[in-house]
């Protein structure tokens, strides 16, 4: 492999991560309420709200049913209007949000639901407030399943990062469509495919001994 070749792998990887990371954070932002809220506001919980509850599940399930490619599309005006423009890997980075935002919602969901509701009647018992139950109760006992759902999230985003590449999105998806398909290059899509397994791997191993020591500290208070 060419040092050009080399250099063009290193920078791609270098786009790819830096979609991920941001749309990480801005989907976790944005997901985290949701997803709580969404544990915690059908009818008879703790911040009932069952109509609210219900329309934003149901913008959350039709932006999860919609195939990535197509959200990705379907909102180009959006994207240009956040970002300026709708290809590079900034604009990426809106559509990766979008998509984000609702699967990383659901998956702090079932984390929050899963928690013990007799922590709940006992936080209630001892006059906390819905929102120190949810802050003191539900989230940090939800800790590790939360971990384990954003490290999901992550390993999906990296995957769906490869798709933007379709559309001028940047990073190992584009280099692998121009170099490794368009001037048939299969040395470079081998590259893109081990690096993006090397990622995959590395983010899985690291969430999973993130969720485990959490959970051993909540074992242990």
């Amino acid at each position: 492999m060419s040092p050009e070749i080399a250099r063009l792998i290193l920078q791609a990887t270098a786009d790819t991560l830096y979609m991920v990371l941001v749309a990480t954070a801005l989907g976790t932002l944005f997901g985290l309420p949701l997803g709580v809220f969404l544990a915690t506001s059908r009818r008879g919980e703790l911040l009932s709200a069952p109509w609210l509850n219900g329309a934003l599940g149901f913008i959350v399930n039709a932006t999860r049913s919609t195939p990535f490619i197509i959200l990705v599309v379907a909102i180009i005006p959006f994207t240009r209007l956040v970002a300026g423009t709708s290809i590079g890997t900034t604009a990426a980075i809106v559509p990766l949000t979008v998509a984000a935002t609702p699967f990383i919602a659901r998956l702090i969901e079932a984390a929050v639901r899963e928690v013990d509701q007799g922590l709940i009647e006992a936080a209630r018992a001892m006059g906390a407030s819905p929102l120190q139950i949810v802050a003191k109760v539900l989230v940090p006992e939800a800790l590790p399943g939360i971990v384990l759902g954003l490290t999901l999230a992550i390993v999906s985003l990296i995957g769906y990062s490869a798709i933007v590449g379709v559309v001028g999105g940047g990073g190992l998806g584009d280099l692998g469509i121009r170099y490794g398909y368009q001037r048939f290059m299969p040395e470079v899509m081998a590259a893109v495919v081990i690096v993006l397994i090397v990622l995959v791997q590395g983010v899985q191993s690291l969430g999973d001994r993130l969720a485990l020591r959490l959970n051993k500290r909540l074992r242990h208070a």
